[in-house]
């Protein structure tokens, strides 16, 4: 166990309130991981002050050497991967492949925004006027709330964190309480590889104490928040008030469309990972299967049979399919969310229980879950349960399964198998999610390009990518007109 502690302008110090939680171990709840602060409002105060007085240096050096940082940060990541990912299961739960899958994502993003530091285009254009010029520029926003959640705890983090910086802002990071090592370790990170003091600070604590009162700061010019929609609606709600940018991203009911011409061995494959990879417990993870009728009855038995055989236990063993839920309250949520489809009468095929049989009696493990006879309105059907549970739907056509879909508050992820070409070209434009996948599922997405939903799923700006993702949100534009005439022109009047 180690106790950690707040990172304020560049120095690692203890919080204010003096008070500590543990955060343990989802697959042994007795192992504790670490000790990290409580911290109050003082705690925040300190952290955006140092990045507030940070802000003109960080702003004034030159792009380009902010991302040899970010580059050095990149191959510190990639020495320490098999270190830091094993942390991430340990702390996490999810499998050790997602685990280093999680740090290879920030490796990824580092080197991607690395290279962003010589490319941070504006335009220039011609003026209507002679001797005269225009041309836009981006500029960083000043200090950034950054509020990520535990499942990515070192991908999610790493996608905020290197944009902002990238594009000259100063950071307060607050990360999970469920995964407070990750963040220290990325920090630590950073700090190695030369980040001046007060560039990025790190807080933990509630999202109550820590949480709005980082988001809502009066010195914080921008919010970047991943979590549930009833935090983040409430952010935005604030933030509109203060007219501050906020990109938010909250959560999802993705679905996966088999159609009758579907390769179903490869559509098996694209479900099993997308609804129980990291136990379900992803934004964009696949809990409704809209299949079509013809092959309706052989995919769910082969579905079933596949839930059947996947292994339950501790991510850092070998030979382990599927990791625990995060926490006490997920474990309930799920069960709950279990017990509602059955009084909803969708027919329950396998799992449904927690699983408590030897060493799983020691973590927050839930069987993999297959219900069928699901109806779109039904609950199961429509809310999001975060954990290993998969609803199927029936459909006859290609039509109704695209109107299934649809039918969500939700818009983040969906995907279609299918070996005709026109309905994977249709489902491009039909599917009215953020991110569609054809042929693979709906979850894997790449960091050069946006990522982000529609409607309940998120909204602000997506996040990730280049000058139409990450980096549009990070900076905002100001537009120069140089004049070189020697005499007053007046746009849109003078015509000499």
């Amino acid at each position: 166990m180690k106790t950690i502690k707040n990172f304020i302008n560049g120095q690692w110090v203890p919080p204010s309130t003096g008070e500590y939680e543990e955060s343990v171990s989802p697959a042994h709840v007795v192992e504790v991981v670490a000790r990290y602060p409580m911290s109050g409002k003082a705690d925040v105060d300190r952290a955006v002050e140092a990045a507030r007085s940070a802000f003109p240096m960080w702003r004034d050096t030159p792009a380009p050497r902010r991302g040899e940082i970010l580059f050095k940060a990149a191959e510190i990541l990639r020495r320490r991967k098999e270190e830091l990912g094993r942390l991430v299961t340990r702390e996490m739960g999810k499998i050790l492949p997602e685990g280093l899958g999680d740090v290879q994502e920030a490796i990824d993003m580092a080197y991607f925004m690395a290279g962003e530091g010589r490319r941070l285009q504006g335009e220039t254009v011609p003026c209507e006027l002679p001797n005269k010029d225009g041309k836009s520029i981006r500029v960083p926003w000043g200090v950034f709330a950054l509020i990520t959640p535990w499942n990515f705890p070192i991908a999610i983090p790493s996608w905020k964190i290197f944009a902002s910086l990238i594009c000259g802002n100063t950071v307060v990071f607050k990360p999970s309480s469920d995964s407070p090592l990750c963040a220290v370790r990325l920090v630590e990170i950073l700090e190695e590889a030369g980040l001046p003091a007060g560039v990025l600070n790190l807080v933990t604590g509630s999202g109550e104490s820590v949480g709005e009162a980082l988001a809502l700061h009066q010195d914080v010019q921008g919010i970047s928040f991943t979590g549930s929609c009833a935090v983040g609606e409430a952010l935005a709600v604030s933030a509109a008030k203060l007219h501050r940018p906020i990109a938010m991203e909250m959560g999802g009911k993705n679905a996966i469309m088999v159609m009758d011409d579907a390769n179903l061995d490869l559509a098996l494959e694209g479900v099993l990972w997308g609804a129980f990879g990291t136990t379900g417990q992803r934004c964009t993870a696949s809990s409704r299967i809209i299949v079509h009728e013809k092959v309706h009855d052989l995919f769910v038995e082969r579905l079933v049979k596949a839930a059947n055989a996947l292994r339950l236990g501790d991510g850092l063993d070998k030979g382990v399919d599927v990791g625990p839920l995060i926490n006490r309250r997920a474990l309930s949520k799920v069960l709950n969310y279990i017990r509602i489809g059955k009084d909803e009468g969708a027919h329950l095929h396998c799992g449904g229980a927690q699983a408590q049989a030897g060493a799983l009696a020691e973590g927050y493990f839930v069987e993999p879950t297959v219900f069928s006879a699901v109806t779109p309105n039904m609950r199961i059907a429509q809310e999001e349960i975060f954990g290993p549970v998969v609803s199927v739907i029936k459909c006859d056509s290609y039509e109704e399964g695209v109107s299934i879909v649809n039918q969500s508050r939700f818009g983040l992820s969906a995907a279609i198998y299918t070996q005709n070409i026109n309905y994977a070209a249709r489902a491009e434009r039909d599917l009215d999610t953020g991110l569609v996948y054809v042929n693979a599922s709906t979850i894997g997405a790449e960091i050069q390009l946006p990522f982000g939903g529609f409607r309940h799923s998120g909204s602000g700006h997506p996040e990730a990518g280049g000058l139409m993702g990450a980096l549009d949100f990070f900076s905002h534009i100001k537009v120069v007109y140089r004049d070189f005439s020697g005499k007053l022109q007046k746009a849109q009047i003078d015509v000499s």
